[in-house]
């Protein structure tokens, strides 16, 4: 079992930048794939970036290429996302997973509780 807990949403200017950042506990956090969703109102829960558990792999969603960074620090068992040029579309509730498989196709197994990044324009 693996929990993870977001930190780091609030409420930001469009142009604007936040970090995310997710804090993992349990089982061998070094072997799960990671990534960071996000869910607007009405709309279906998407993957925005993933990286691979050695962290040589990444993907992000066209929508937020060359804007959002994943990384991860095993040692520490976190992995971060760093939003930049922030858009009011960006707007959501943004959710941690870990889970197993080769990017982009991952087997997502466990959530954080999520959080809500408001961006104002």
């Amino acid at each position: 079992q693996v929990q993870l807990v977001e930190s780091g949403g609030g409420l930001v200017q469009a142009g604007g930048s936040l970090r995310l950042s997710c804090a993992a506990s349990g089982r061998t956090f070094p072997r799960y794939a990671m990534g960071w969703f996000r869910q607007a109102p009405g709309k279906e829960r998407e993957l925005v970036c993933a990286s691979s558990w050695s962290g040589s792999r990444t993907f992000y969603a066209d929508s937020v290429k060359g804007r959002f960074t994943i990384s991860r620090d095993n040692a520490k068992n976190t992995v971060d996302l760093q939003m930049n040029n922030l858009k009011p579309e960006d707007t959501a509730v943004y959710y941690c997973a870990a889970g197993y498989g080769t990017l982009p196709t991952v087997d997502w197994r466990y959530w954080g509780q999520g959080t809500q990044v408001t961006v104002s324009s």
